[in-house]
């Protein structure tokens, strides 16, 4: 099917490396015969996690996964080896777990008294339910470029569901109301339990140990090449057959600069902007530098190739505005279990069977998760690591008076202890890094048609673009599935692999899942 094809992907990200998987999987390339190629120095892009106990780990993030809708991704992890349970696979690995370890969140949203709110009602009035379906039934091409709060009155954004909502998905008011509108569908399943957040499924470990190293285990048996430390800064289009072509792939690994060339049959595939770019870490005591674009150059190729290209869509539309697009997360590594002690006495959740705490009345607007444990493989069974983050780092804190965006690590626990009513003895032997990450939420920004191109643009003939910066109608940025999604569609374009990509699944036209729905919404 595609004997001597040559295969170039550009980054190193999930969607990537799920191109080279269906590249070889159901296209019937050799790994031989692809190269990935990466500027940083591990794979895995935004699904990272490193670190040590000694040291301290640290994760920018995790995402929310789910049996209903990563239709593409269990598909593609259920031929993926488990790297610790010989004879499972990923997704057989993943599924034991869960049904070993269940999510069920007893204290969702905590209030500014240090007490668990009850969460059973969303606190919506009956105009803020009339507005939320007029936004739910409204086209995407009503709701255009608008921003949520062009749609939904002050009020909506005081009820108890749109605290859950928005820090379950990371959304804020300003964000785009087409993506706001595609989760509230694609979703629709969680919206009747997301004061439980029984719908959540969780990896073993952190998704870098859990999903990208038994996924590039499996691509590095096969033969793949993954040139690390390597930065692409051109693609070179010609004309073919009237549409364009990659012809030529410049690049620079150190001081060395390369000019690959590229077959008319071959395929590049190209991670165009992330999500994570310019992120940066602190530590207990110095916050995190501020960092952008012009410091990392993540963004550079996608606005050249943009910029010369129609139809390669419009970057600026996503990373112009730091300010609504940042948030900082921070990971903490304790040698002791007290911390852990504290919250499930307080919450009644044992590590892993919560979910999202909120502090619904801080100025932050901060969370933590604790994860169930270890959470990174080579973890000591003494030491504790947990997770949190806040949406608003350019506020005033409620203990430390600065905003966020300055703080070091101390710093973030000491707020974390205010809303906790608790005393910093209990983080005595805590190392918390923190993370900022200027574009985090960059892909929910307000967008016009167009401004996000196609898996596969019109006009090329061999290069796809695989990315959360990629249009796929009806499926939601800021998730794993949206990244194995776009890579499944280009890959079996370019290949013209006569196979259904699995659809998605329309919850949303369910009769009973819509009356759930309708009866959470009226409580």
């Amino acid at each position: 099917m595609a004997s001597g094809r040559k295969a170039y992907l550009v980054g190193g990200g999930i969607g990537a490396l799920a191109a080279a998987a269906f590249l070889i999987r159901d296209g019937g390339l050799k790994g031989s015969d692809i190269t990935v190629y990466e500027m940083l120095p591990i794979l895995g892009g935004s699904l990272d996690g490193a670190g040590s106990a000694s040291d301290g780990y640290s994760m920018r993030g995790g995402r929310m996964l789910t049996t209903d809708n990563y239709e593409c991704t269990w598909g593609l992890f259920k031929t993926i080896p488990s790297l610790e349970h010989p004879g499972l696979t990923v997704f057989e690995e993943t599924i034991a777990f869960n049904e070993r370890v269940r999510s069920h969140s007893k204290a969702r949203l905590i209030d500014r008294d240090c007490a668990i709110l009850d969460v059973t009602s969303m606190g919506f009035s009956m105009n803020d339910r009339l507005e939320l379906l007029s936004l739910s039934v409204a086209s995407e091409e009503r709701l255009g470029a608008t921003r949520i709060t062009d749609w939904l009155s002050p009020s909506f954004f005081e009820t108890k569901f749109w605290y859950m909502w928005a820090t379950t998905f990371a959304f804020q008011p300003w964000h785009s109301a087409v993506e706001f509108r595609r989760y509230l569908h694609r979703f629709i399943k969680e919206f009747s339990r997301i004061e439980t957040l029984a719908g959540v499924k969780r990896t073993v470990y952190n998704q870098y140990d859990s999903l990208v190293r038994p996924l590039a285990a499996w691509l590095e048996e096969r033969g793949v090449h993954f040139a690390s430390d390597t930065l692409v800064t051109d693609l070179v289009l010609a004309p073919i057959g009237g549409k364009s072509a990659v012809s030529r792939i410049l690049l620079r690994h150190g001081e060395a600069v390369e000019a690959i060339d590229v077959g008319p049959e071959d395929l590049v595939f190209f991670q165009n902007g992330s999500m994570t770019d310019a992120s940066s870490l602190g530590s207990m005591t110095s916050a995190p530098p501020h960092r952008t674009k012009h410091d990392s150059g993540g963004w550079a190729l996608w606005e050249k190739l943009a910029a010369e290209h129609p139809g390669f869509g419009n970057p600026a539309a996503f990373n112009s505005s730091i300010a609504e697009s940042c948030w900082i997360s921070f990971t903490v590594t304790q040698g002791n279990t007290r911390f852990f002690d504290h919250m499930e006495s307080f919450t009644g959740n044992v590590a892993g069977t919560g979910g999202l705490v909120t502090f619904k009345d801080s100025s932050w607007l901060m969370s933590v998760v604790l994860a169930h444990q270890p959470h990174f493989p080579d973890q000591p069974a003494t030491s504790r690591v947990f997770w949190g983050y806040a949406l608003h780092p350019d506020r005033i804190g409620d203990f430390v008076p600065k905003p966020m965006s300055a703080c070091c690590g101390e710093d973030l626990l000491i707020e974390l202890c205010g809303h906790l009513n608790i005393d910093m003895t209990v983080f005595e032997t805590a190392n918390c890094i923190p993370c900022r990450m200027p574009y985090i939420t960059s892909m929910f920004m307000p967008r016009s048609k167009g401004e996000r191109p196609l898996p596969v643009p019109e006009t090329t003939r061999n290069l796809a673009f695989v990315s959360q910066f990629v249009e796929i109608p009806e499926d939601v940025v800021f998730t794993v599935e949206y990244s194995v999604r776009a890579a499944q569609m280009a890959v079996y374009q370019l290949l013209g692999i006569d196979a259904q990509i699995p659809p998605v699944s329309h919850y949303d036209r369910s009769a009973r899942v819509n009356l759930s729905a309708a009866i959470k919404a009226f409580r």
